[in-house]
């Protein structure tokens, strides 16, 4: 009888819950829910500005008064890169040649649908926003050069200036291929669509303060400056592997740029004539030229630098303190790739002093194994007021 009452006893522990049991689970869950549900609304879109917006359009499912909230968000960043399958390819590696094609066309489709997706969440967005409501502190939408998409972007972006209280835009165009994997012609194809996107959406790009570009190259060589003159609100601008197909000097002039990033591209050189507002400046892989081809003219607000590149015998040094020369760089980055170090060594003069004076950080990256470090004495000197110095040497 005892061993009969035990196995009851166990049964009712194995059984499913009673109704009783699921109304008190479900009365649990609600509570949860009425808590959130509770807050105020200024502290459920701060929430979601927090949340990628993908997931922000999740929660637009859980009840009327959720779908109205992200029209109220002062952070919209729609990124096709949310929208992506993890699943979308194999990497190539892994496939024989037969499958390659059909992994190819996952990828387009792929990219095709988060295209999609950012288009119909930028619009749908917008399109529910109050005129005379709250500012948007930052519209930010990242998107493939592939189809409609930039362009349907391009209108939706610029009409929400025109209407809207819009703070900062940015634009991040990408095109899928990787650095280097893009070949020449692939990129006189992406850089004749950005042109025709560019012509189509003067507007928008007229109010962008932030733009991302990537492995273009422009057939008419005043291409580049075109931009810099149309968008006069940037405060980022970023070129990845971009050049013209005849290489130019490209003179930057502007008025509120603060940061530029220009890695692995091809100008014959590159002049910061006049940029008044420049605080941060990255420039990386000068591989073709044996000379660095930067040169820094009025920047009296410079304070970081980073400056790397692989380079190899052909390369010439650069020699600091003159590159330097009427600058204020208190952040210095130098990079080596685990190749030459083309710093050129320097003996402590007055004019060296006074190039590193204000020289709070140094950070020297990738130094090939076996270099003598003796060069590296020169910045202790020169920089007084030296606070951080980090180094690493290639193994």
């Amino acid at each position: 009888m005892a061993r009969t009452s035990r196995r009851r006893e166990a049964a009712k522990l194995m059984a499913k819950p009673s109704v009783k049991a699921e109304s008190s689970l479900d009365k649990l869950k609600c509570k949860e829910d009425d808590r959130i549900s509770k807050l105020p609304n200024d502290i459920l879109v701060n929430i979601l500005d927090r949340l990628n917006f993908r997931d922000v359009t999740r929660t637009s499912v859980l009840s009327r008064r959720w779908s109205q909230l992200p029209a109220n968000l002062s952070r919209l960043k729609i990124s096709a890169r949310d929208f992506l399958s993890p699943q979308a390819s194999i990497p190539d590696d892994e496939l024989d040649e037969k499958l390659l094609r059909i992994n190819a066309l996952l990828r387009i489709n792929a990219v095709n649908a988060a295209n999609a997706a950012v288009v119909k969440a930028t619009e749908s967005t917008l399109a529910h926003r109050d005129p005379g409501g709250c500012t948007i502190r930052l519209l930010s939408t990242t998107f493939y050069l592939r189809g409609d998409t930039p362009i349907s972007v391009g209108h939706t972006v610029g009409n929400a200036m025109a209407t809207l209280k819009v703070e900062k835009a940015e634009f991040t165009v990408l095109t899928q291929q990787k650095g280097r994997q893009c070949s020449i012609d692939e990129m006189v194809k992406f850089g004749t669509r950005f042109v025709s996107f560019f012509n189509e959406c003067h507007n928008a790009f007229a109010g962008l303060t932030r733009l991302y570009l990537e492995n273009l190259r422009f057939r008419e060589s005043n291409f580049v400056s075109n931009i810099l003159v149309t968008c006069k609100q940037l405060n980022y601008l970023g070129f990845f592997n971009c050049d013209t197909e005849d290489w130019i000097t490209l003179q930057v002039e502007h008025a509120q740029l603060s940061e530029l990033s220009i890695v692995d591209c091809c100008f014959d050189m590159v002049e910061l004539t006049w940029v008044p507002k420049l605080t941060w400046l990255a420039f990386l892989l000068w591989l073709y030229h044996a000379e660095l081809p930067l040169s820094l003219g009025y920047v009296p607000l410079l304070r970081v630098l980073r400056l790397s590149n692989a380079a190899h015998s052909f390369h010439k040094n650069v020699k600091l303190s003159t590159f330097l020369h009427e600058t204020s760089v208190r952040d210095l980055t130098l990079g080596f790739k685990c190749e030459k170090v083309w710093v050129q060594p320097e003996c402590l003069t007055r004019r060296q002093a006074y190039v590193f004076q204000q020289l709070r950080i140094l950070n020297l990256v990738k130094i090939p194994e076996g270099y003598d470090l003796t060069w590296t004495m020169f910045f202790l000197e020169a920089a007084p007021s030296l606070e951080e110095l980090y180094m690493m040497v290639c193994s």
